[in-house]
């Protein structure tokens, strides 16, 4: 399978999945295939995922080689099992039978789960709500599932490995659950890699809805230490997603001495050129896969970046990850005097 960036003029990702016997060869090619008239891709697992409240599909194979991966045992490794387009979109028509939360279009984020439920759990263990709690949906929408307490919203995702240069395979895939599920939206988390003008297009007219774009670092030799690609076409995506009239939010993890409040700054400042009321989240790191040696931010490191994107114009900012920054109570009541319960 000859690789669809170069074929458009751009670089090729950096994209070798570890097979099984200790070689390497391209994502597209080791856990992506097609058969018998469809698409088959490598999945590691599908099920109800917390705190986004939505069903994902976890990917194996990725066009990134992140040092802070998070997925990388399936990401980067040839992890999975088999599934046709025809046998996912059956198991998003599965997963809408249990959907207790219906959500509008422009709701197709990860940033609108919070503000419906803070999964906290009270209401459904105490018979009670937190003071916390939004207050917007009724204790039956509630339940208790593998991840954790919540809601189902009528939500499929692809996360976890990101081949979206293979346009082909999701716009195949999304044409199928749109064509036998009622009312799923359909997300796709990315870094943004594969997001050309003509792939956009393609997903588009296939009925792709939102994207949960990861901005790893605006200046490039940052991101290319970290990935080991160009961020050229991740950092033109937000423009050419929004004039498609697709949804979209964009977050960026904070990584001690590599990805810090400069590079917040630039991404927020690009942001706020396109729609100061774009989702963000400011996500802290914790040290994972080649990363292990790096700290996680401080409370105050995050709070000062949060401070920095605001004053930019940025209208909804989110915290992630707070339990790595906030461990003591007198830390979370910080937390939430200074940026409110809605920014958590």
């Amino acid at each position: 399978m000859y690789c669809s960036m170069i074929k458009q003029g751009y670089p090729q990702g950096a994209c070798e999945v570890t097979l099984n016997d200790g070689t390497t060869q391209p994502a597209c090619r080791s856990t992506l295939k097609f058969e018998n008239g469809q698409h088959y891709r490598l999945i590691k697992s599908m099920h109800l995922s917390r705190p986004e409240d939505y069903f994902s599909i976890y990917q194996s194979g990725c066009n990134h080689d992140c040092l802070k991966c998070h997925s990388w045992e399936f990401s980067k490794h040839h992890n999975g099992e088999w599934y046709s387009t025809d046998e996912i979109a059956n198991a998003c028509r599965e997963y809408e039978q249990m959907v207790t939360l219906r959500e509008p279009r422009e709701r197709t984020l990860m940033y609108y789960a919070t503000d419906s439920c803070k999964h906290c759990g009270s209401c459904i263990l105490f018979n009670r709500r937190s003071p916390l709690c939004p207050n917007k949906i009724s204790r039956d929408q509630i339940f208790i599932s593998q991840g954790g307490i919540g809601p189902a919203r009528n939500i499929v995702a692809f996360t976890g490995g990101d081949i979206a240069c293979q346009a082909k395979f999701y716009a195949e895939i999304s044409q199928k659950i749109k064509k036998i599920c009622n009312n799923l939206w359909i997300l796709l988390e990315t870094n943004g890699y594969g997001l050309t003008p003509k792939n956009l297009t393609l997903f588009r007219k296939a009925g792709l809805d939102s994207y949960w774009l990861d901005i790893k670092a605006y200046d490039e030799h940052i991101y290319k230490k970290l990935c080991g690609t160009s961020n050229k076409t991740v950092l033109n995506s937000p423009k050419e997603i929004l004039s498609r009239d697709f949804i979209l939010e964009i977050l960026t993890v904070y990584i001690p001495e590599l990805v810090e409040i400069e590079q917040f700054e630039k991404i927020a400042q690009l942001i706020a050129e396109l729609d100061e009321n774009l989702p963000f989240h400011i996500l802290a790191f914790f040290p994972q896969y080649k990363l292990k040696a790096f700290r996680s931010p401080t409370l105050t490191e995050i709070l000062d970046t949060y401070k920095v994107v605001k004053r930019i114009g940025l209208k909804k900012v989110r915290i992630g990850n707070i339990g790595i920054i906030a461990k003591k109570e007198e830390e979370m009541k910080k937390l939430i005097r200074t940026v409110g319960p809605e920014a958590i």
